[in-house]
Order: C-alpha cells, then sequence, then structure tokens
C-alpha cells in the first residue's frame, strides 16, 4: 500500500506540474482551471468574471448558462454577450421565443430588461427564465466538473495524437517524394551525392554481350593508320607481360581526335573487342548535374569500377563535355576536370587500366588534360581516302542485295569528303528508296539519287510564282517557261560555264534548277582526287564560279533585274577573298602574314581594300567568259529548262562545242536553242 500511495502523489505531482504544458490539451485545461479559480475569487469583478464565461463558451456553453443565472456573480456587457451567445448555441433561446400551440407569449423582451438591470449593477429583481411556469419548466443539465474535464482531456489527447500522425504521414511522404527524385538525378541517396544506381557504369563485356554487339578492327574501315597505331595497345591487354619485360609501359590515354562521324567511338570499342576486355563508356556530358560534387563522385565510381575489373578500357566520348580549358568553366563545374586528372595520376601504366577519349575540339581542352603523363597519345581519326571509302561502302553493302550496274568504286570517287556516318547514310536512304519502289535490289540508280539527296538536299517539285515574276516574263517574251525557272536556268548555267572553262575550277558534278533544300537550284562541283592543300589558282577559280551566277542574271536580264539569288554567292566569295588576304598572305599589298586578331583601323581598311580589288577582278573576268560563250549560257540554260537535272556528260556534251571558243555549225547550234538535244 505504501507504494501505491507514493506512485499516487508522484502521479498527482506530475499532473499539477508544467511538464506535460508542451501538449495543446493540457495548456487549455490548466487555463481553465485558474479562471474558475480567480472568478470564484472575486466575484463582484466583471472583467474576471466575463473571461470565465469566454473561455467556457469554447468548450462548455451549459456551463456559461448555469453560472449566469446562479445571480452570484457581477457582469457586464460582455459577460451579458457571452450569456446570449450560449443560449444561441445551446438553442435554450427556444424557451424564450412564443409558442403558438401553448398560447405562450415571448418573455424575450422581459429577459433583456433583467439583462440591462444585472449590467445596471441591480440584482435585486428577480431573474426572468424558463422555470417560473409550470407550462415551461426549466431543463437543467447537471455537468460534473471532473467527468466535463476528463471528457475534453480524451478529446483532446485524441484530436493530438491524430494530428501528430498526420503530419508525420506527409512528412514521411514528401521525404520519399523527394529520395526518389533525387535518386533519379544521380543526387542523395544511400551512398552520398551521385550514387544513384541508374548510374551504374555500363559495363560492354564481350563475355556477356551477344557476339553480333561485339566489334572488332574488322568492321573498322577506312582509317588504316589509327588502327595500326592502336593494335599495340591491343597486343598489351592480351599480353602485358611482354611489355613490362622489358620495362615498356603503354601510355596512360589515348585521344582520338577527327570530325564527327569518322569513327571514333567505333574504334574505341574495336580495341575492346578485339583484347576480350570490359569496356567501360561514358559520354562527357553524363558526369555533370545540377547538383555541385556530383561530376567529381562519378568519375570516383567509374575510376573505382573499371580498377575492379582491370585489365579493361575506358572509354569518355565527347570529353570537351568535361575537358574544357578551365578560363571557360564556373568554380563549381571544375571540381569534375580535377577529379578526372586526379584519378589519371592514380594509377600506373602497369595496372592495365587504358583510357580512351574521343573529341573533335581537341583545342579547347585544358592543356593539364592533354600534357604527357595523362592523354599522352593523340590519335588523329581522319575522313577516309578514296580506298577507305569503297571499304566502307562494300561493308555496308555487302549484307544486301545489289544489282550488277552498282559500281562501288565510281561511287566511292564521287563522295570526296563523306565520311563513315555519310556513306552509312546514303546507303540506308538508298535501301528506303528500293523499298518504297518496290525495288528486289539495290542499283545505281537509287544510290545516286541517295547522294544527291546528301550533296543537294531534297527535291522541292512545287513553287509559288508571283504575279510580277509573270508580269516580268511577258514583257521579256519568256512565254514557254516561267520567269523563275528562266532565272534560275541563266543563272546555273553562268555557273558551270565558269567552272567548265576556268582552269584550277572542280568538275562539274551535276547541274539542276529544281529546288533543293534551301536552294533555288544548284551546280554541285567534286573535287577529282582528295584534297590535302589548295593552291591560289584553285582560290581564284572557286572566286570565278561564285560570281557567275550573278554576271549571267546581269548579261540576260538587265541590272535592274539582278535579283537577291545571288546573295549567297557573293557572302562565299567575299569570304574566301578574306581568307585568302588575312589567313594564307595571298595579297601582294599586305604581304604574306596572318592576321589572327583583330587587326588595326588602318591595316582592315588595307584587307578589306584587297578583298574587294579581288572580288571585282573575279567579277571582270567571269563578264568577259560569259561574254565570249554567250551561246553556250543560252544552250545550256535551254537544256536545262527542258531537262530541268543535267549530269557531268551531259554537261560536257552541251559545252564541248563551245570550249576555247570554238563555235560549233550553225545547224548544231540551232538545234541546240530549239532544245533537240537527246541527252542520256
Amino acid at each position: 500500500m505504501g507504494i501505491w500511495a507514493a506512485f499516487r502523489r508522484r502521479v498527482d505531482y506530475l499532473l499539477a506540474s508544467d511538464w506535460l504544458s508542451w501538449f495543446p490539451f493540457w495548456r487549455q485545461e490548466k487555463r481553465l482551471e485558474r479562471l474558475i479559480d480567480e472568478a470564484d475569487a472575486s466575484p463582484q469583478d466583471p472583467v474576471k468574471q466575463t473571461a470565465l464565461l469566454v473561455e467556457l463558451n469554447k468548450h462548455s456553453p451549459e456551463s456559461v448558462i448555469k453560472r449566469f443565472e446562479q445571480r452570484e456573480h457581477a457582469v457586464d456587457s460582455r459577460g451579458v454577450a457571452e450569456y446570449l451567445r450560449a443560449l444561441v448555441v445551446t438553442n435554450a433561446i427556444a424557451d424564450f421565443l412564443p409558442d403558438e400551440q401553448s398560447g405562450k407569449p415571448s418573455s424575450l423582451p422581459a429577459l433583456l430588461q433583467e439583462l440591462k438591470q444585472r449590467v445596471a449593477g441591480n440584482t435585486d429583481e428577480p431573474f426572468v427564465n424558463p422555470g417560473l411556469s409550470e407550462k415551461q419548466p426549466l431543463h437543467v443539465v447537471m455537468v460534473d466538473r471532473k467527468v466535463s474535464q476528463k471528457s475534453r482531456f480524451a478529446q483532446e489527447l485524441i484530436s493530438t495524437i491524430l494530428f501528430t500522425v498526420a503530419v508525420g504521414l506527409i512528412w514521411l511522404m514528401g521525404a520519399a517524394a523527394l529520395q526518389k527524385y533525387i535518386g533519379s538525378l544521380g543526387g542523395i541517396g544511400a551512398s552520398g551525392v551521385g550514387s544513384s544506381s541508374s548510374y551504374s557504369p555500363k559495363d560492354h563485356n564481350k563475355e556477356v554481350m551477344p557476339e553480333k554487339n561485339v566489334k572488332t578492327f574488322k568492321d573498322v574501315k577506312g582509317c588504316d593508320d589509327a588502327k595500326q597505331e592502336l593494335e599495340e595497345v591491343v597486343e598489351y591487354l592480351k599480353n602485358p607481360s611482354k611489355f613490362t619485360r622489358l620495362g615498356g609501359k603503354l601510355p596512360k590515354g589515348i585521344l582520338l581526335t577527327g570530325a564527327p562521324g569518322t569513327g571514333k567511338t567505333l574504334l574505341a570499342k574495336a580495341i575492346a573487342g578485339e583484347a576480350g576486355v570490359p569496356f567501360f563508356y561514358r559520354a562527357g556530358s553524363e558526369f555533370e548535374e545540377m547538383f555541385v560534387g556530383v561530376g567529381a563522385r562519378r568519375v570516383r565510381s567509374l575510376f573505382q569500377a573499371a580498377k575492379k575489373k582491370a585489365p579493361c578500357i575506358i572509354f569518355i566520348d565527347e570529353i570537351d563535355a568535361v575537358g574544357s580549358t578551365r578560363k571557360q568553366w564556373e568554380g563549381h563545374t571544375k571540381k569534375t576536370l580535377h577529379q578526372l586528372l586526379v584519378e589519371m595520376d592514380g594509377f600506373e601504366q602497369n595496372e592495365g587500366i587504358i583510357l580512351m577519349a574521343a573529341t573533335n575540339l581537341p583545342d579547347i581542352l585544358d592543356p593539364a588534360l592533354t600534357r604527357p603523363g595523362r592523354f599522352d597519345r593523340h590519335i588523329v581519326v581522319p575522313n577516309p581516302d578514296v580506298r577507305g571509302r569503297q571499304e566502307i561502302l562494300e561493308l555496308y553493302l555487302k549484307d544486301k542485295p545489289i544489282s550488277d550496274d552498282v559500281d562501288v568504286k565510281a561511287i566511292a570517287r564521287g563522295t570526296p569528303g563523306f565520311n563513315g556516318a555519310d556513306l552509312a547514310n546514303l546507303v540506308n536512304i538508298a535501301a528506303i528508296k528500293a523499298a518504297v519502289e518496290g525495288a528486289e535490289k539495290l542499283n545505281g540508280v537509287q544510290l545516286e539519287f541517295a547522294k544527291d539527296r546528301i550533296i543537294m538536299g531534297t527535291e522541292r517539285k512545287t513553287m509559288f510564282v508571283s504575279e510580277d515574276s509573270k508580269k516580268l516574263l511577258l514583257q521579256m517574251d519568256f512565254s514557254q517557261h516561267s520567269f523563275f525557272f528562266q532565272l534560275t536556268a541563266y543563272h546555273e548555267s553562268g555557273h558551270a560555264i565558269v567552272a567548265f572553262n576556268t582552269e584550277g575550277a572542280h568538275p562539274i558534278h551535276k547541274a539542276t534548277i529544281m529546288p533543293r533544300g534551301s536552294a533555288l537550284g544548284m551546280v554541285t562541283q567534286l573535287p577529282s582526287n582528295d584534297e590535302t592543300s589548295i593552291s591560289k589558282k584553285q582560290l581564284l577559280a572557286r572566286l570565278d564560279v561564285c560570281m557567275g551566277g550573278r554576271v549571267a542574271e546581269e548579261l540576260i536580264f538587265g541590272q535592274d533585274h539582278v535579283t537577291t539569288g545571288a546573295s549567297s554567292d557573293l557572302s562565299t566569295a567575299t569570304e574566301l577573298a578574306q581568307y585568302m588576304v588575312s589567313s594564307c598572305g595571298m595579297s601582294d599589298v599586305i604581304g604574306p602574314v596572318h592576321l589572327k586578331e583583330r587587326p588595326s583601323s588602318e591595316m582592315q581598311s588595307r584587307i578589306d581594300a584587297e578583298v574587294v580589288k579581288l572580288l571585282r577582278e573575279a567579277y571582270d573576268r567571269v563578264k568577259a567568259l560569259l561574254k565570249k560563250h554567250e551561246k553556250a549560257l543560252h544552250a545550256l540554260a535551254n537544256a536545262l529548262l527542258e531537262y530541268e537535272t543535267l549530269t557531268s556528260e551531259e554537261i560536257k556534251r552541251i559545252l564541248m562545242p563551245y570550249r576555247e571558243g570554238k563555235l560549233p555549225e550553225t545547224r548544231e547550234v540551232e538545234q541546240q536553242e530549239q532544245g533537240d538535244l537527246v541527252l542520256a
């Protein structure tokens, strides 16, 4: 019993103390007890009585009515207002309203008068209430103070528990959603920033990948020099002791540079396939995210995974996304590059990890990244030459049915400047064309169509001709063709005749007046051989060819009818002349200088004068040439108007009689001008 009594006293002490005041319901209970004690201690203080009535109205309006009608406490206007509010809340106000069935009159006026006297301090008059007659009995509700307090305690406790549970559930749901979102970005997770499982390095292992997805050197064509240089890397991965026995060390890093589409990524995959080692691939843009530190952590994760599976190859494609010079970067983005530099210093050559990277912008890479000891070896992967293009075409055509008229060597010769991606696209376009036509095999016409589509663009067979053009057509007596095609035909014929009669110009591939892409017509030229350097004669020939279209328009239609169609030609010619003067030193006035930075105003004026001089000289040369070959200009324009597109052989057949000023017989000229040519 003593223990139980001590426990009871302890519980009563805790309940009487303020340690539970943190809970809202406990604070309200303590406040109500304090107000009751203060009101009972000062029954004539209307302020304290009113404060109690206000608090009671929040929990028990019946207690307000009972206490007010005891007439033992002073009241003021606010206390009367609380009493009336309690009558309305409990619907006890209905007892003071008239009752038509019983004939009871309204006692509300008497109540209001009594309340007025109470406020004035007159408590001698009896209080008018419903208990004065048998018809209006007084409904009394007995409220035990302890019971009401326990009830309120239970209600407040339950509400507090429910509120806490609701807040906890909302917090947990929000935290889970935030963690899922950040985790999808490679953000916060169980292992910290950048540890999302979605970022685990892609391990392209020959042992686990299907055999058809593994690349070898047999799949790489058109870059024999680069393959030969990389074969020693394969030998090292296959037999590292052969190198370490003699103290040889392989470069830590190999940087592949070259234009897009030359096969840099394919080369790296082929090395892994030849050596049979794991291949970790990452694009440079995959390292950076919106969170600071993600890139550095991903670099560490990539190298840690590679060290576990050494010997292996790490390949970072488009490394310029993270390896650009640090002068161009913000402070937090430098951390990724710093971590990459640290990791490259952290493994030895003999660990069996080869880091390879590819970029088509080697000039913007940070010098600390490309120095010896990191990327020791730089291998340039150029566009394939004619033999390389032939090998690539044969590779892409070997699994496709082709007809006997397909000359792969001729296609390779006619696609200078094409890289592996362009040739793959060419074969794909031809295959789609054959499928649309329902052909069983690929033929030379479809491959030629694909080449023209890549070089010249897609044909636009519909063109709107304005009314002004039609009026000009009628004025100039060009009734058989629209003015648009007449103008385009003479414009393109001017280009073709200048190219045909100018030494150093590239051979003509095809001429067309059919709109292709953004051009209204075009004359395409292809070099007979792969070019490594360009002579001054060739550059001047290019200037002349650019001027051919504008001069032809002026000779045939007059200066007032020259159009803006030659604006792109003039832009190309101006850029070419500036290149010759300021970069190649091909001006006697400026001298053999290369002006890389912005020159002074005086030097710029001299450069501009030389550029204008070159352009005017080209214009004069072309004008004299086209005047000399005006009949050839008409003949070629008429042929273009009739056939729309002419090949190089067809153009030669038309222009050869006019070359070097040798005019054909009068009969032949008349036949050509009448469009009686029979073209293949």
